[in-house]
Parts: C-alpha cells; sequence; structure tokens
C-alpha cells in the first residue's frame, strides 16, 4: 500500500500481536493507520449466537480500516491477528497528512478503498445465493481474479475451510461437502488437503 520508510518518516511504529490478538474492537474510534509487514489479519463480527461472520482477511503488506479514518464514525467490525503479526501503526492525524503531502498515495489509497468496495458488492450479491456451490465459486473466482495465472487449478485457496464458511455465511461441514462436490464436477481440485481453483 505505502512505502515502509515513508510511513516511518511520518511517525509510524512497528507493533507485534500475538494470534488471536486484537487489534481494535467493534464500536471503538479509529485513532491508527495499519499496514500489515508479516502476518494474516481477519475482521470480523459476531451475532447474538456468538457465530462468526468473516468480512475480510489480509496479509502482508495490506493495509486495513484505513476507510474509517475519513469519517468519523466507530468501527463496525472487530480486528483480530489470526497468526503473529507485525503491524506498522500510524497515527490518524499523521495518516491525513501524509496522503495530503502525497498526491500518488492518495490515489492508490483511493483505488484501494474502491477495489474494497468492489469486493463488498461481490459479497452482498454472494448472500442471495441459495446454492452453496455458487457462493462458494463466486468468492474462488474473486479470489483468483488477482492471481496472474487463470489457467483451471492454478490458484491456491489461502483460506481454510472454517474461513470460507464464515465469509460466506455457510457452515463449516456445507463448505466440507461442497468443497467435495465440486471436485467432482471438476471445478476445483484437492490436494494434500488444499484448493486448487
Amino acid at each position: 500500500m505505502i512505502i515502509e520508510n515513508l510511513l516511518f518518516s511520518y511517525g509510524a511504529e512497528i507493533k507485534k500481536y500475538k494470534t488471536n490478538e486484537i487489534i481494535f474492537r467493534e464500536e471503538e474510534l479509529p485513532y491508527y493507520y495499519f499496514q500489515i509487514l508479516k502476518g494474516k489479519i481477519k475482521l470480523n463480527n459476531y451475532n447474538e449466537g456468538g457465530k462468526e461472520f468473516i468480512q475480510n482477511i489480509f496479509s502482508d503488506g495490506n493495509s486495513f480500516g484505513e476507510a474509517l479514518l475519513f469519517i468519523d464514525r466507530p468501527y463496525p467490525m472487530n480486528a483480530i491477528a489470526i497468526t503473529e503479526s507485525k503491524i506498522i501503526r500510524l497515527p490518524k492525524a499523521d495518516f491525513l497528512t501524509l496522503i495530503k503531502e502525497n498526491p500518488k498515495v492518495s490515489m492508490n489509497i483511493h483505488h484501494c478503498l474502491a477495489d474494497r468496495m468492489y469486493y463488498k458488492y461481490i459479497m452482498l450479491y454472494n448472500l442471495s445465493f441459495q446454492n452453496p456451490i455458487d457462493k462458494l465459486k463466486l468468492l474462488m473466482e474473486y479470489l483468483k481474479s488477482y492471481h496472474d495465472d487463470k489457467c483451471p487449478y492454478s490458484f491456491q485457496i489461502p483460506m481454510t475451510r472454517q474461513q470460507l464458511a464464515s465469509l460466506t455465511g455457510l457452515c463449516v461441514e456445507t463448505v466440507i461437502r461442497t468443497i467435495k462436490a465440486m471436485e467432482k464436477e471438476n471445478m476445483l481440485k484437492i490436494i494434500n488437503r488444499k484448493i486448487f481453483y
């Protein structure tokens, strides 16, 4: 997203998070720009019954939660480290100064936010599907769209079956059965428990 040295020149720091450690909680106000140096982060919510809904998963080089820095509203989700993670953290005021003084960075942020909106539209559309194959196929096609090689089975899905379930609103058992059905239909391959689409 933003060159690390540029972030540090505006006062950023590196913060380490352990697996399952909360970076920010739903209803907290946003005070920092976050960019992942190393690790994996999920944005999620929990319903009244405690079931997790994963909104998105980010890894090395990605930023997350930056859209809320432009409005005075609390986070509508949690950010949690999936793995041990190192995150660059820049205070909100310094982030806003950085993008004002660096138009190219500002354009990159706009592009990133537009891409995230596109993902949200895809996932909202995905909720309208009743068929679990359609739900998983749409998600896998979106994930693969960022992969250069478009050949069948060239892209390894970087998520667990539980994460796929949480992203699509399906239960994990349904995801497991559906993936096996998709393999029988030659829509994907399973090699050493890894899914290739």
